[in-house]
């Protein structure tokens, strides 16, 4: 079996079109402690993982999920986020609880929200 990257640290990426509206939200939202600003992107540390948000003109979203984090109490941390602001996605077709919290079939439960530039983040607690 190949294991080149196995063992590599791994770097998360995103983009925005606008790195003051994206710095609001990461930071004053979501907390992330921004280690690096330069014209190309705006870096991050995600607890010991870099997420590089890049600067683009224009922002081409995924329609599915782009970035989430495995949390120990979804329903604090939900509450946490919509107390700063945070806006929770609710889908057709998923039975959410009051919160925007999905039971996944796998026992996982699994809440999205979406930052200034359309992208799909998500919280799991398993």
């Amino acid at each position: 079996m190949h294991e080149c990257l196995a063992s590599e640290p791994l770097m998360a990426f995103l983009a925005t079109a606008d790195a003051a509206r994206s710095r609001t939200f990461y930071e004053g939202k979501l907390g992330l402690t921004l280690v690096n600003e330069d014209p190309f992107a705006l870096v991050y540390d995600v607890n010991g993982t870099p997420l590089r948000i890049q600067r683009v003109e224009k922002v081409v979203v995924a329609p599915y999920t782009a970035l989430g984090w495995r949390v120990a109490d979804i329903a604090r941390t939900v509450r946490a986020l919509v107390a700063v602001g945070v806006h929770f996605v609710r889908y057709d077709g998923l039975e959410q609880d009051a919160l925007g919290i999905w039971l996944s079939p796998s026992g996982t439960k699994v809440a999205w929200f979406k930052d200034p530039d359309g992208h799909t983040l998500s919280l799991s607690q398993s």
